[in-house]
C-alpha cells in the first residue's frame, strides 16, 4: 500500500523545478556579449565558420557544448566566449542568466548575458569566420519578422500502429513553429539566436531598462 505522506516527502525533496532527462539532453551554454561604443550598447553576433560541418556561415551569439569539465553552464559559457574570441577569462563579466531555452528534448541551451571589457579580439578562426555588431537601441525598436515553418510528422516504417486507435489512419497534428528574423544591414539574425535574441529584449522592455 501507498504510503501518501511518504510520497508526498519525496516529491516535495525530489522536485527541483529542473527539465526531465535534462542530463541525457545535449547542453549547450551561450554568452549574449554587449559592449558600450560611442555612448551606445551593441550586441556583438558571430558568423560561424564556413567549413564547419554544423551550420556553417550561421549567425550566432559565442558558445558550445558543456563539457564534463566544465563545474557548471556559466563556466562553458565564459570559456567558449573566451576561446572563440580570443579574449582573457576576466575579460568577460557575466552580469545575468536567462531562461534556459529548449528546441527539443535532445537540446537545451543556457544563456548568459555578459559584458566584454576587451575589444581586441584574436578570433578562432577554426569556429568564427567574422563578428558584427548591433545597437541595442535599433534591436528595441524594431519588430522581428515572422515566419511559419509546418513540421509533418512522419512515423517510421516499423511505427506499431497496431497499438494505437485508428491505426494508420490515425490523424497526426501537424505542428507549426514561428521563426523569428531580424534583418540588420547584411546580415539576418534567425533561428534560435533569434528566439534568445528576443527573449532578452523582452526583458529589457518590460523592466523599462532603456
Amino acid at each position: 500500500m501507498v504510503d501518501i505522506h511518504a510520497l508526498k516527502s519525496a516529491l516535495t525533496s525530489h522536485f527541483t523545478g529542473g527539465i526531465m532527462d535534462e542530463e541525457k539532453a545535449l547542453r549547450a551554454a551561450i554568452c549574449l556579449p554587449l559592449f558600450k561604443l560611442e555612448n551606445d550598447w551593441h550586441l556583438l553576433f558571430e558568423v560561424r565558420a564556413f567549413h564547419l560541418k554544423s551550420q556553417p556561415g550561421d549567425i550566432c551569439f559565442p558558445g558550445g557544448k558543456i563539457d564534463p569539465d566544465d563545474s557548471t553552464p556559466l563556466h562553458t559559457a565564459v570559456r567558449e566566449t573566451s576561446e572563440e574570441l580570443g579574449i582573457l577569462k576576466e575579460s568577460i563579466e557575466i552580469i545575468g542568466a536567462l531562461d534556459r531555452y529548449v528546441p527539443s528534448s535532445q537540446f537545451i541551451i543556457y544563456p548568459f548575458v555578459g559584458l566584454l571589457k576587451d575589444l581586441h579580439f584574436n578570433i578562432n578562426k577554426e569556429e568564427v569566420d567574422h563578428t558584427f555588431t548591433i545597437p541595442l537601441k535599433w534591436l528595441l525598436s524594431h519588430q522581428p519578422e515572422k515566419h511559419r515553418v509546418n513540421m509533418d510528422p512522419k512515423p517510421g516504417e516499423d511505427f506499431p500502429y497496431e497499438r494505437i486507435a485508428q491505426g494508420r489512419d490515425y490523424k497526426w497534428r501537424r505542428r507549426t513553429m514561428v521563426e523569428l528574423f531580424y534583418h540588420y544591414e547584411d546580415h539576418s539574425v534567425w533561428g534560435m539566436t533569434a528566439k534568445i535574441l528576443t527573449h532578452f529584449l523582452e526583458v529589457i522592455k518590460k523592466e523599462h531598462i532603456l
